[in-house]
């Protein structure tokens, strides 16, 4: 086998013994290699605790029935039996002791079987001693003071709304209210903050709970399949219609149909659902009979509907029938109180999905969601608990198992661009008021945006004519004849 040099850091040679604060630990260096077995046992000490060293797995196991350590590190190749081989006797020998597998050589499939056989951890030689440090106070970790094990006693329901901030109990009363009606709800809050999970409430709740609850995402469907996802089509309607398809509105009937980013139903199809709300009726693509279907709808958007009215890209007379009751979901950074009901939350729904133990979560993890902007919301949330808990394995939850938080500008991106859109909107209004008269609008507008934007193009493109034309999707001798009309140089 490969050598492999282990050395101290000089930070590590003075640290006052058990710093870490857990009980002092017996650790099982099992590793042919003299560096590595004198490294770990050398930091095991410095951390406090006591160690044994083997060169071998069977020399191990007899070390093992001597005195049961509390953690075992093992290397996978090793002389006689190998690590993955081991890693069964010493499970039956010490139940679940956590087992840090070690090995020089980092392929795929040997991680996989370490972690399948139930490898606490994986280490990949050469590693910094900082990195084993961290892996073997997780291994030693468990559930203490100030740490959260949610309850298991209760059943975890997959849609259940969570909160009890003064923000989600408001929300909660007015789905309460509503659910007994038949009025068309709208729910509006940033991507993230669990408009679907409302939506289903409020149908749990209603008179249609027993109907089916149908969800449909209308900024996913293409203009052209709009219309047949909601309204359904007869056989031979278009090219591909080899059978009828009942549409989404017809499966709703009896029940309810949520809407989300209902901005984004195309102009066209605005008025047929119109047409479907008032009258419970419907024209499938390629037929003139109506079908019926008794639905109710509820909408989302995270978008600015009067907005859009005022614009005209969204009918206002839908808008005013979609919008009888409206709910705001908050976002996240609005209801910090939930935070920590919405962690133990998602632990336990993991906990339930995966059939393990619920993982418990430290004060310091804890402390750190509560400080994160969430940019993301819910959905985030849930995302990050879900990566803490695959890195933390069977150890508490600590802070470096939390994921880096999403870029807000990813979010900010987002809202730059709607800003923009704004800003045109704005300038183009102006520009209207200010002549009725005809005249060369258009050319004003790519005056104006055209040179900035084709500058910062050729900048990022170190002034490559060609791969500014890739990125412009336009060809090169176009964006040459522009960069010379607009007086632009190359760099």
């Amino acid at each position: 086998m490969a050598t492999t040099s282990v050395a101290m850091a000089p930070h590590q040679r003075n640290q006052h013994s058990n710093p870490t604060g857990l009980t002092m630990a017996h650790i099982l260096i099992v590793d042919d290699e003299n560096s590595i077995c004198w490294g770990f046992s050398k930091l095991a000490r410095q951390m406090g605790h006591t160690a044994a060293t083997a060169a071998s797995a069977e020399e191990g196991l007899t070390l093992a029935r001597q005195q049961p350590p509390e953690a075992v590190v093992l290397d996978v190749r090793l002389p006689g039996m190998d690590g993955l081989e081991a890693m069964a006797l010493f499970r039956r020998r010490l139940g679940n002791v956590p087992i840090i597998i070690m090995t020089a050589y980092g392929e795929l499939p040997t991680a996989v079987q370490a972690i399948r056989n139930g490898a606490f951890d994986y280490l990949v030689k050469p590693f910094d001693l900082d990195v084993a440090q961290r892996c073997l106070r997780r291994a030693l970790e468990r559930p203490r003071a100030g740490a959260v094990r949610p309850s298991t006693d209760t059943a975890v329901d997959v849609d259940q709304m969570v909160g009890t901030s003064a923000a989600m109990q408001e929300v909660f009363k007015r789905i309460a209210l509503v659910a007994a009606s038949e009025a068309c709800v709208h729910l509006r809050g940033a991507s993230g903050t669990g408009k679907e999970l409302a939506a289903r409430a409020i149908h749990r709740y209603s008179r249609r709970s027993g109907g089916p609850f149908v969800a449909i995402n209308m900024a996913s469907l293409s203009p052209t399949l709009a219309e047949s996802e909601l309204f359904g089509h007869v056989r031979g309607a278009f090219t591909g219609a080899d059978q009828t398809r009942k549409g989404l509105l017809e499966q709703a009937d009896g029940g309810t149909i949520f809407l989300d980013e209902v901005a984004d139903i195309p102009a066209p199809i605005q008025t047929k659902l119109l047409r479907a709300l008032e009258h419970r009726e419907m024209l499938p693509v390629g037929t003139n009979r109506p079908v019926q279907s008794d639905f109710r709808i509820i909408s989302a958007t995270h978008q600015n509907l009067p907005q859009l009215v005022a614009q005209g890209s969204f009918r206002h007379d839908l808008y005013f029938r979609l919008i009888t009751f409206e709910i705001e979901i908050p976002p996240l950074g609005e209801r910090r109180e939930d935070i920590a009901l919405l962690a133990e939350h998602f632990l336990r729904l993991l906990a339930a999905k995966s059939g393990s133990a619920v993982a418990a979560i430290s004060a310091a993890a804890m402390e750190q969601l509560q400080r994160l902007p969430w940019y993301g919301n819910v959905r985030e949330l849930r995302n990050a608990i879900e990566h803490a808990v695959v890195l933390a394995r069977d150890s508490t939850i600590a802070p470096e198992h939390l994921p880096p938080p999403m870029p807000g500008a990813l979010v900010l991106g987002t809202l730059q661009e709607d800003a923009f859109a704004e800003l045109v909107r704005q300038w183009t209004q102006s520009q209207l008021y200010a002549s009725a008269a005809g005249g060369d609008l258009y050319e004003q507008f790519l005056g104006m945006v055209e040179p900035p934007f084709l500058h910062a193009v050729m900048q990022h493109c170190d002034g490559q004519c060609a791969a500014a034309a890739r990125r412009l999707g336009m060809h090169r001798t176009t964006l040459r004849k522009k960069l010379d009309q607009l007086g632009i140089d190359d760099g």
